[in-house]
């Protein structure tokens, strides 16, 4: 967990500028508040010797107004440069999980916290540390520089307990690093099985089991709970340890500063310089140090997200790819999944043209990871995949948040009137028709709002609408009733007249309308037709 890592932006180029002048805007606050300390010595010892105060107060008031500016600034640029680094990684990361196989992308749990409450928290890292690390950089030297040509002796006190603050901060930061790792943990694993409980609720109520996920989840949560309890106890900690060196090393500075005036070896304003500036050197680092821990999560979700983003890119599989293609090869295939010793596909051979093509075999031999070889969506471990541009239907089709329309026109920009024609073709014309706002209805995340069998046929349905000669299907008719599946059959055995389809079924009808019928064991695969 580095304060400053320079792949962020690298990865995130939108990130660069809004970055930039928040940096130059901190620095700039810092020389308005080195030059207000001037402006206001000045002005009292105007008062003091009875001189004219015009001058001194009006330059302390344009610093003040330039310092109020620059703070209005910083706040405006601030909430820019957290919603695009956000958004910049984000869109990255997606980007890059869609670009690799399925297993070279993370877990389920950590990809969903990584891109959600990880992205999230970089917003404070990008916003306010970032700025803050350039201005702690900056600021006390000119601090300083000011502070030496004004009262040296001073500046000396200065250089000598100003080592001490970033000392202290990164011994406390080592500590915080541990706790935001397990921090981090905590939350990836309530996140993963919170998601994992809500999907599977059904069949937990149906067999008696929700008390339990409930139990399980509220221990998860107290582990997360004590985890940031314990964070924030070394986050005040360090706050607390950083203002009291500062107030020490500050007061010693006023010390030295009075017992010279008390013995009128110094001037009245270069002691009040003196008093006024070193403040300002500190300043800074603590601002550091409580930044970096409001951040911390974003520091850790930074370190996560440019790891996957900068990781090596996969070798590319032994397989051809041509979208005119039609049809579908596999030779002597065989895949394991990260972390397996066996091999869940071993030496399959399968070749689909042009016609139906079904694929049966026991539960956990490997179907629908042959479907995902032939989309190209995972890499095997040995063998040639050669398949032409795919559109793979799955067990648990994706419909975005959105309307009706958007869900089916996912990947494509078919008309209403095509839309129209493949509801027709999947039985749900009446269904849709019916409803208050028939396409334009609105579908909560993941298609909340339609039934099991409903969400299956609208994937159907935008299978039908997508123009790649080979459709892959899962289980088409999970969900459905006799007749719901007799439709469906009966579209799956027209698209074939003209694509090759290869579905993945239990249903005996679909096997004796299939042109090649291939069985999947665990040894291999043997074509029956």
């Amino acid at each position: 967990m580095r304060p400053f890592d320079p792949r962020v932006l690298a990865v995130a180029p939108a990130a660069r500028r809004p970055v930039l002048l928040l940096a130059v805007v901190g620095v700039l606050q810092g020389a308005a508040t080195i030059g207000t300390a001037f402006a206001l010595a000045a002005l009292v010892v105007a008062v003091v010797e009875g001189a004219g105060v015009v001058g001194p107060a009006a330059w302390l008031a344009w610093l003040l107004v330039g310092r109020a500016g620059l703070g209005w600034a910083s706040e405006r640029v601030a909430a820019r440069a957290g919603v695009e680094v956000t958004a910049a990684l984000r869109s990255a990361l997606l980007r890059r999980w869609l670009t690799v196989p399925a297993e070279h992308r993370p877990d389920p749990d950590r990809a969903a916290t990584l891109a959600a409450q990880g992205v999230a928290a970089v917003e404070p890292y990008a916003a306010r540390f970032l700025p803050a690390l350039v201005a702690g950089a900056a600021v006390p030297v000119m601090a300083v520089a000011a502070l030496l040509w004004v009262d040296p002796l001073s500046a000396l006190v200065v250089v000598l307990t100003l080592p001490l603050l970033p000392f202290f901060a990164a011994l406390i930061g080592a500590a915080t690093r541990d706790e935001t790792d397990r921090r981090w943990q905590a939350l990836s694993q309530l996140s993963g099985h919170f998601v994992d409980v809500m999907r599977g609720l059904p069949t937990l109520v149906g067999y008696g089991r929700a008390e339990r996920q409930a139990e399980v989840v509220g221990d998860v949560s107290r582990r997360h709970r004590t985890a940031t309890m314990r964070t924030l106890r070394l986050a005040f900690m360090s706050s607390a340890a950083l203002e009291l060196l500062a107030s020490i090393s500050v007061a010693i500075v006023a010390v030295t500063v009075g017992l010279r005036l008390t013995h009128g070896t110094v001037a009245l304003q270069t002691g009040l310089l003196a008093i006024l500036l070193s403040p300002e050197a500190y300043w800074p680092i603590r601002r550091v140090g409580a930044e970096f821990h409001n951040a911390a999560d974003g520091t850790e979700a930074v370190a996560a997200v440019l790891d996957d983003l900068t990781a090596d890119q996969p070798a590319p599989s032994p397989a051809g790819r041509s979208a005119d293609l039609v049809g579908a090869e596999l030779r002597e295939v065989s895949y394991a999944y990260p972390g397996s010793p066996e091999p869940v596909v071993r030496d399959v051979t399968l070749s689909a043209g042009p016609g139906l093509t079904v694929v049966t075999g026991p539960s956990g031999v490997g179907k629908s990871t042959l479907l995902e070889l032939l989309a190209g969506l995972r890499t095997p471990a040995s063998g040639v995949v050669v398949a032409g541009r795919c559109h793979l239907v799955t067990q648990r089709p994706f419909l975005p948040a959105g309307t009706l329309r958007d869900a089916l026109r996912l990947g494509t920009d078919a008309p209403d009137d095509a839309l129209w024609g493949a509801l027709r073709a999947v039985g749900l014309e009446g269904f849709v028709a019916g409803l208050p706002h028939a396409l334009a209805t609105p579908l909560g995340d993941d298609g909340v709002g339609l039934s099991a069998g409903q969400r299956s046929r609208v994937a159907i349905a935008r299978a039908t609408l997508s123009t790649a000669p080979v459709l892959l299907v899962d289980e088409p008719t999970a969900h459905l009733d006799e007749h719901a599946s007799a439709q469906v059959h009966a579209l799956l055995q027209e698209l074939a007249e003209r694509r090759t389809v290869v579905v993945v079924t239990h249903r005996p009808e679909l096997v004796h309308l299939a042109d090649r019928h291939v069985v999947v064991t665990a040894t291999g695969a043997e074509v029956h037709r």
